[in-house]
């Protein structure tokens, strides 16, 4: 039994069960036994690997993207580059190294990491040494400015709930004692005004999640972006409506009880893409698509653009990096939204392509699949 399981048996032996909310940020950030807390979590020493950590084409791709967002709002003379959930700074340094060709892009942007461990801030300078980088403790904190901003894997580890569907409305599974060892249970039966919605598309004994904290997080975003302008690019794992069970735990790269070990095991669950949408108005949210056939877009946009006008020097000097990206993009799948002033909203093939695929709509993947979005 972790130290952390101890303190949470007795906690729920003096006032009874916890949320599951509460659960998810006790075991990631208690200040003494948090997972985030106590370790890197990162990279090969760490518990599971990201995709800027696999290759270095991933960023660069996603730097180009957001450099053409910058350009379709007119490329302001300055603004904010942010990264919700930075971890080493990876991503944020091959965004930077791929988008240094492009005119006027690193003399508007101020970086900005939004990150609250002093660990990984440390950890991040020293992967942006060459870069004049700031940092935020929230969005509440970023400058007041046209906001470009990326996230990748950050909203599938924030706090959830679960409710499952009962005749007589939802029961909020709850984590519990049983034996000496935690355990989950269901509260009481009771109508929900918010899941009400969710009663014409589940069954008893379907669980459906929701997350305040990511919520609010995109909500902050938006107003930002609908007040000064710009663009929001989330990648994650998730579905565009939350249905069943997707919490899950990860340890030494391979998957965990979620309530065997507390504190040391990373824990995160599928993000609902379509409450991140709602959260969004009053901006635009187009997507999500996957990952790979976002990649893939971009290459290909890339390809139309040398066939119809002469070739820049940063489209040139990153095309090679551009083509690897049809052989590793399997490996994982996105979702994307973008978000922009509905009276800013670009012409250009790529956003035309993008509103198309809301049209369409991705096709239904099973809550196993990795996913990713974009605002």
């Amino acid at each position: 039994m972790t130290a952390l399981a101890d303190l949470l048996l007795r906690r729920i032996h003096i006032s009874g069960p916890i949320t599951i909310a509460e659960y998810m940020a006790d075991c990631l950030l208690h200040p003494r036994h948090g997972y985030y807390t106590t370790r890197p979590p990162f990279g090969t020493e760490g518990d599971f690997i990201t995709a800027p950590e696999i290759s270095q084409i991933f960023g660069e791709v996603l730097g180009l993207c957001l450099a053409q967002a910058w350009q379709d709002q007119g490329a302001p003379a300055a603004f904010v580059l942010a990264e919700l959930g930075p971890g080493r700074g990876t991503l944020m340094a091959d965004l930077l190294r791929a988008t240094r060709g492009v005119p006027g892009f690193h003399a508007a942007a101020q970086v900005v990491l939004i990150e609250a461990s002093p660990a990984l801030r440390a950890r991040q300078k020293a992967s942006l040494a060459p870069y004049p980088v700031h940092w935020a403790d929230s969005i509440d904190a970023l400058p007041e400015a046209p906001l470009v901003l990326l996230a990748n894997e950050f909203f599938d580890a924030l706090p959830i709930r679960q409710f499952q569907r009962h005749a007589e409305g939802w029961q909020e599974r709850l984590v519990g004692a049983q034996g000496g060892r935690l355990a989950f249970g269901l509260s009481a039966p009771t109508r929900i005004a918010a899941l009400e919605h969710r009663l014409a598309d589940t069954n008893p004994g379907d669980i459906v999640e929701t997350c305040a904290p990511a919520q609010a997080i995109v909500a902050g975003l938006a107003a930002r972006i609908d007040h000064y302008g710009g663009a929001a690019l989330l990648i994650d794992y998730g579905d565009w409506r939350s249905r069943g069970d997707t919490l899950q735990a990860l340890r030494h790269h391979a998957f965990a009880d979620p309530l065997a070990d507390p504190g040391e095991a990373d824990l995160t669950a599928h993000v609902d893409f379509e409450a991140l949408a709602q959260a969004a108005a009053p901006c635009a949210a187009t997507g999500p698509v996957p990952q790979g056939v976002l990649l893939e877009r971009e290459l290909e946009r890339e390809r139309v653009l040398e066939q119809q006008q002469p070739e820049p020097r940063w489209h040139r000097r990153n095309r090679l990096r551009l083509s690897q990206v049809s052989s590793w993009h399997h490996a994982s799948t996105v979702r994307w939204y973008r978000f922009s002033r509905p009276s800013r909203l670009c012409r250009c093939a790529s956003c035309q392509w993008f509103v198309h695929q809301q049209r369409m709509r991705a096709p239904r993947r099973p809550t196993t699949s990795p996913l990713c979005s974009v605002f």
